[in-house]
């Protein structure tokens, strides 16, 4: 069991590590709104890992002929929705999120819900638990239910450790930044989303028309 727990917290660590959209996301949130809004953030992208990771161990070939079946309507509605999040991170004011801090405490469960819906569209991390359930033994024949519920836990465990400690880090450096660096920053974050979400959707048209392997 001991095993078990220990490879989910590499597995949950290591899918949230890469600096993707809800990295970027969450860092976004930290230094605009503070840290806890940046953790909230992971959160709501944990709750989604623990459920498609619940899911592959559930039902791991349905799931996978579900998603090489769909993968291109799939990427490019993850796509789109990444292109709007993008857009509206791009246009934030952070002189007005200022004034509402002063004015009244911003919702985190705005920020747990828009999290975990970025994340939820991005079916395709099945594939990402399908490799690493593989390479770390996961899924074996000795392995009860309960050990696997267990394990699963453990993977929502390591996210969360993960959100805990990148928001802690980037939290202790929130106060070298004003107002023009955040501004910045939103603009930046924003314009590298919207940049992935163009590659993916011009992935799909591609893959569509010329048969190219998705990117």
């Amino acid at each position: 069991m001991l095993e078990l727990f220990s490879k989910g917290l590499i597995i949950g660590i290591l899918v949230s590590a890469p600096m993707g959209p809800i990295g970027m996301l969450c860092i976004q949130r930290t230094l605009n709104k503070g840290r806890w809004h940046g953790f909230i953030t992971g959160l709501g992208a944990t709750l989604s890992d623990i459920i498609y990771a619940a899911l592959t161990c559930l039902g791991i070939g349905v799931v996978v002929n579900f998603v090489e079946a769909n993968q291109a309507p799939l990427q490019l509605m993850g796509s789109i929705l990444l292109g709007f999040f993008g857009f509206y991170i791009f246009n934030i004011n952070p002189v007005k999120i200022l004034k509402k801090q002063r004015e009244n405490k911003l919702s985190y469960t705005q920020d747990f819900i828009t999290a975990f819906l970025l994340t939820f569209s991005n079916i395709l991390i099945v594939l990402l638990y399908i490799s690493l359930f593989a390479r770390f033994g996961f899924i074996l024949p000795e392995y009860s239910v309960l050990m696997l519920v267990g394990g699963i836990f453990s993977i929502g465990l390591g996210a969360l450790s993960w959100w805990f400690g990148i928001t802690y880090i980037v939290s202790k450096v929130r106060r070298w930044f004003n107002v023009r660096g955040i501004w910045m920053l939103n603009r930046m974050v924003g314009s590298i989303i919207i940049i992935l979400s163009v590659l993916g959707a011009l992935s799909v048209l591609l893959t569509f028309y010329y048969q190219l392997p998705l990117l």
